[in-house]
């Protein structure tokens, strides 16, 4: 309901960043497709919520995450509807959150532009899996040492494939600010977004 507030908001305050906001979204929906078989039948992936989260804010990509798990569920049978909620609250709203916090976090500590971007993206990607393996950990405890066994077990597999991923989540996004830097100065502009400093 916030999401939904805050985009429309948005969109009627800011119309011009109608395109940036659909480029989140396409760049979240291309990038979480591009799957890897895990464990338990779920998969790793790259998220792609950490631009938006950084250009919109969390409560933002909240609604955004959730329409690209939509989408995958029904046009590309990726995670499905019973999952929606689980991963919904992993992908579209813890991610991002971190993502938001960490770059914001990075940026008061006046470090450079790429590198908030940076552990921005790849640290809202690791905090996803972190959050789905818990969520795997609920769902599956282990026989002897219950949820915390399971939990570290979901962990240290998810790690082999999720922090390679992470880490090229994060040059991506790095890539893509740069860009947007160079050519949609004055959208992120609007946003209140600045290069040179804070934002």
């Amino acid at each position: 309901m916030v999401s939904a507030y805050r985009v429309n908001r948005l969109m009627r305050e800011q119309p011009q960043v109608k395109l940036l906001l659909a480029a989140s979204g396409a760049y979240a929906f291309i990038l979480s497709a591009l799957k890897l078989p895990s464990v338990t039948g779920s998969c790793s992936h790259a998220t792609g919520t950490g631009l938006g989260a950084i250009l919109f804010g969390p409560s933002v990509m909240a609604l955004l995450g959730t329409i690209v798990l939509l989408f995958q569920a029904l046009l590309l049978a990726h995670g499905g509807l019973t999952t929606l909620g689980a991963n919904a609250f992993s992908m579209a709203i813890a991610g991002p959150w971190i993502a938001y916090a960490v770059f914001h976090g990075a940026r008061r500590l006046h470090a450079p532009l790429a590198v908030s971007v940076f552990l921005a993206a790849a640290l809202g990607d690791l905090a996803t899996y972190m959050v789905t393996a818990g969520q795997l950990a609920l769902a599956f405890p282990d026989p002897v040492s219950g949820f915390a066994g399971a939990a570290a077990k979901f962990v240290g597999v998810f790690a082999l494939t999720q922090v390679p991923l992470a880490i090229i989540e994060g040059l991506l996004t790095v890539i893509v600010i740069n860009l947007l830097t160079q050519y949609s100065r004055d959208d992120l502009n609007q946003l209140a977004f600045a290069p040179g400093g804070g934002r």
